[in-house]
């Protein structure tokens, strides 16, 4: 096989890839949360940053050169993402750096010609000592100063001040003018130039295809970018949102005011409906914005009622609590609400909770019970059985020979008044609950039962069942919850009915139709009987259902007053006007019609989140209204033809999709498939499946999507990998041996362009792991153009059942190309001749130490070394291994301990280690040499190994303040072995 080379490939990305500064961008977007641009129109799990699917299209149309770093230059010029690009984003973003801080980043020629240095020294304020004659010529100094200090700063700084790319219009009038000229274009904006390279490549613009589009936000970038997008997912809820981000945020300010306006109308005759009903206000007037509920069960070992909850603190900002009083005449408890006490009492209310370590703690008998206990849970053969009663459609709330029982415990009033000046102002006020609290409950749920049957009729509450699952088990078998709206209390449910019963009323536009349903969406997140109450200094309300990827039922939760609910009801996105046009439907990726040049999808593999169980909780609420809105599609989320799992179904549902997408794609055309990046058997299967559907590995870099909260939670490098992909179109067959040879040559093919595009770069593209992992995709590239592979029975390993751990051939392969590229990445400076003489596991910890120069502490960047160099057991190398903080020992850390005659421990790096340990220990280099000297048994014949291995733990000097002192001591130990003689 001939190796492709940086210049012959058919795109750029399948060339070269920013990782590094477009992993930075991807970080940036999803640390704005909220903001990002999709994310107001509601929940879905796992969007990927607009950032990265808009480089992955770019990187798709452009053609690369025979120039590959004006490739990149050009590359990160239409992406904004270059010197010039970053400054216009600061500016727009109306960034500036503290005068103070620029001044430090100047140098002394410039901090004279800018500043008064006389006025500096003498400690006036440096934004007020900048030397300029008259306001403009001020100005334009102030400018340059923030220039030159802009400059300065690493990419990492330059974002802290920068704008998204997606919220400017793009490249600079100067920037477009070497944009053109490299690509032979003569655009003005992205979405000409990605229509002038559509045509080149197809005629047209191009056709981009997510058949796994879940929150849209690859249709949505498409069609942003000027493309005819398509949006596919086997989910209604996935298809309505892609249809929500390509009409609503896609539609421009006018849609934008539009949608506005249908919420308002809406939201005002909810409130309208809820004032009449009396059952938010009290007597003086003030309105409820939460309401606090908790579970009550019997303590089974004295009979008395106990409130259920962690803990009883109700605010730290407030410093609020709620205590619980005996009543022994009842059996029950009364709860009093506490504002303003003591943190004595804050901590007191904390330990006081009655629902510990998943046990009742009955605060009258002081016993502690076991919740499968309380539940009556028993192991029977169909799994676990309790004595909960399974609620039937007609409950709304707990019968009273019911376990567990609901009660409301606390109210939030918000009181409106004037202040001295004749503002109007609100005060919150936590109140103990009254009679009067309960008789609104009771007329609450008066009214509800009144309209139940009709509304469940109508589709304003839902009427569906919950179908046992990986994740709807659990309110099943926890509270006998049996029905989608079991998960909502009667408060809850008669508000949320409203809100729909007013949507489905209104005539307006089919966007704002839309957009309230969606809000409706937004508004179930918030406010049902999963809804956690958030006791936290800085923010004390309820919290969304969804903080993780579950349906846990909760002791006590809190639900919203009507007015609490409006950040959640009302779309809030920043609108853009889409240049291209594209539409949605729920539809299976085997069914799909739609043809497309290009399809980058993100397929439920590798992850534990059931999207297909997890969105029928929104599902339930607006089966109808779909129906009415969008009569083509079905509202059933069709649980069971969902790609789930990680077996042999899966493979062949996988299989079946990507052939179909693969023959509804020209031959010029190319795919994207996204995953988390995890271990080699991942890779393996997803090349086997791509492979069996006629796809043919091109390209692969992995992008950290994830933020610093993820990071912590995974074991593995955290982040999404590009998987690009061409039909394949030749059915030679290969042979084991032949592979191994070709993979050989093409991983180290790839390292060496990745380390020539970064040469005497100041900000690299690529990190130690994106060398790692390019071994992977130059490992698939050789394997998946062929046909096929003379001893392997592709057939076969799709349907086989492997044991546990059992490895496919293809992961064999990978691991090879792993260790090709962990023998054939050399630490710099280190003798290459020297470097292969080492062990796997001196390898690994020379390299380890690499890792920390670069200041890369993830722990997954560590396992990745490990597993290239073949090494299983390297904890006690470890430092430490904490999230984000891992690294290995130093000299001194290792001190006397791990010395031996086998592996690591009786290893020339692990000697050398002990030499300077001994050096410090004695403050004398000699010592060290003396210690190789009369251990090793080949000293004289292993002394130029030495003297590099210690030299180089010497260069670890200026990293960390743990190496200093040993590495200076490396380095007087390197100069005694030197000059010794026998």
């Amino acid at each position: 096989m001939a190796t492709a080379t940086l210049t012959d490939t058919e795109s750029f990305i399948e060339a070269q890839f920013p990782v590094s500064k477009i992993s930075k961008e991807s970080y940036k977007e999803r640390k704005a949360n909220r903001s990002q641009t999709l994310n107001g129109l509601g929940k879905w799990w796992g969007r990927k940053p607009l950032v990265m699917i808009r480089a992955a299209l770019i990187g798709l149309l452009m053609p690369p050169s025979d120039e590959p770093k004006r490739d990149r230059e050009i590359f990160l010029k239409i992406m904004t993402m270059d010197e010039d690009g970053l400054w216009k984003r600061m500016r727009e973003a109306d960034g500036n750096i503290r005068y103070k801080d620029a001044f430090e980043l100047l140098t002394e020629e410039e901090r004279a010609r800018f500043f008064d240095l006389g006025e500096v020294e003498g400690g006036k304020a440096v934004h007020h000592c900048i030397d300029a004659d008259g306001r403009d010529e001020k100005k334009e100094m102030k400018r340059e100063i923030q220039r030159l200090a802009f400059r300065r700063l690493s990419y990492d700084e330059k974002l802290s001040y920068a704008d998204r790319p997606e919220q400017i219009d793009g490249p600079s009038e100067a920037a477009w003018e070497e944009i053109n000229d490299h690509l032979d274009t003569d655009a003005e904006s992205l979405s000409e130039l990605v229509q002038e390279l559509g045509e080149r490549q197809f005629g047209h613009a191009p056709r981009v295809g997510d058949a796994f589009c879940g929150g849209g936000s690859v249709p949505f970038e498409a069609a942003r970018l000027g493309c005819e997008a398509y949006g596919a997912d086997l989910n209604p809820v996935a298809a309505l949102l892609t249809w929500a981000s390509l009409n609503i945020v896609g539609g421009g300010k006018e849609v934008a005011e539009r949608v506005r306006e249908a919420q308002k109308q809406v939201y005002a005759a909810v409130n309208e409906q809820i004032t009449e009903w009396g059952i938010e206000h009290n007597e003086k007037g003030w309105r409820a914005d939460a309401y606090l509920y908790c579970m009550e069960t019997e303590c089974p070992e004295c009979g008395v009622d106990v409130p259920m909850a962690p803990s009883w603190v109700i605010g730290k900002r407030t410093n609020t609590v709620a205590q619980l009083e005996l009543d022994e005449a009842n059996d029950r408890f009364d709860i009093h609400i506490k504002q303003g006490v003591s943190k004595t009492d804050l901590d007191d209310a904390d330990e006081a909770g009655t629902v510990q370590n998943d046990r009742l703690q009955c605060p009258a008998c002081g016993r502690s019970t076991p919740m499968k206990m309380v539940r009556g849970d028993q192991r029977g053969q169909n799994g676990t059985a309790n004595d909960l009663r399974m609620w039937t459609n007609d409950d709304v709330a707990p019968r009273p020979d019911d376990t567990f029982q609901e009660r409301l415990y606390c109210v939030r009033w918000m009181e409106t008044y004037t202040d001295a000046d004749g503002s109007e102002k609100t005060r919150r006020h936590y109140r103990t609950v009254t009679d009067a609290d309960r008789h609104r409950e009771e007329k609450v749920l008066h009214l509800l039962e009144n309209k139940f049957h009709e509304w469940q009729e109508k589709g304003y509450i839902p009427s569906r069942r919950i179908e046992p699952g990986n994740k709807t088990d659990e309110p099943i078998r926890t509270r006998g919850w049996t029905h989608w709206h079991h998960l909502f209390n009667p408060r809850q449910l008669l508000t949320l009915g409203t809100f729909n019963r007013e949507i489905q009323a209104h005539s307006g536009p089919k966007v704002g139709r839309v957009a309230s349903l969606l809000g409706l969406q937004t508004t179930t997140d918030y406010n049902s009987k999963l809804s956690p109450w958030s006791a936290t200094a800085g923010k004390e309300l309820v919290n969304q259902v969804f903080q993780n990827q579950a349906l846990n039922p909760l002791f006590n939760y809190g639900a919203r007053g009507f007015t609490a609910l409006d950040t959640a009801f009302f779309t809030d996105v920043e609108p853009y006007n889409a240049a291209g046009s594209g539409h949605s439907e729920p539809i299976n990726a085997t069914s799909t019609e739609e043809v497309c040049e290009l399809w980058i999808t993100d397929p439920p593999y590798a992850d534990a989140v059931n999207y297909h169980e997890l969105s029928e909780f929104f599902l339930a609420w607006y089966e109808k209204p779909l129906q009415r809105l969008f009569p083509g599609w079905y509202t059933d989320s069709k649980r069971a033809l969902a790609v789930t799992g990680d077996e042999e179904d899966f493979r062949r549902d996988m299989v079946e999709s990507y052939r179909n997408l693969a023959e509804h794609m020209p031959e010029d055309g190319a795919q994207i498939v996204m995953f988390t990046h995890q271990d080699a058997s991942v890779w393996a299967d997803l090349a086997l499946i791509m492979w069996a559907a006629g796809l043919r590995v091109s390209a692969a870099w992995t992008i950290a999507t994830e933020t610093d909260s993820a990071l912590k939670q995974g074991n593995y490098v955290q982040g999404t990998v590009l998987l690009v992909l061409r039909k394949r179109t030749g059915d030679d067959t290969a042979f084991t041996d032949q592979l191994k040879v070709q993979v050989e040559d093409e991983v180290r093919d790839q390292l060496d362009a990745m380390r020539a595009l970064d040469e005497d770069e100041e900000e690299p593209s690529f990190g130690d792991t994106d060398y790692q992992l390019a071994a992977y995709a130059a490992a698939l590239r050789v394997l998946t153009q062929y046909g096929s592979v003379e001893e392997w029975d592709i057939e076969r390993e799709l349907s086989r059942t492997r044991s546990n751990g059992e490895p496919s051939p293809i992961e064999g392969i990978i691991e090879e190309a792993v260790q090709v590229a962990a023998d054939h990445l050399i630490p710099q400076n280190f003798d290459s001749f020297q470097w292969k003489t080492l062990a796997p596991s001196e390898r690994l910890y020379l390299k380890g130490l690499e890792l920390e120069k670069h200041g890369e502490y993830r722990t997954g960047a560590y396992q990745e070394l490990a597993r290239g160099f073949g090494v299983r057991e390297y904890k006690p190398l470890y430092a430490s291994s904490r999230a984000n903080k891992t690294r290995f020992k130093s000299a001194s850390e290792f001190g006397t301990k791990q010395l031996g005659e086998d592996g690591f421990e009786g290893s020339h790096v692990r000697h050398a280690l002990f030499a300077v340990h001994e050096a410090r220990d004695q403050d004398d280099a000699q010592a060290g040499r003396l210690w190789l000297r009369n251990e090793l048994p080949d000293y004289w014949g292993n002394r130029k190994k030495l003297i590099e291995i210690l030299g180089y733990l010497a260069s670890m000097e200026s990293v960390s303040e743990h190496w200093e002192e040993d590495a200076k001591a490396a380095r007087l130990v390197a100069g005694a072995v030197e000059n010794d003689h026998a």
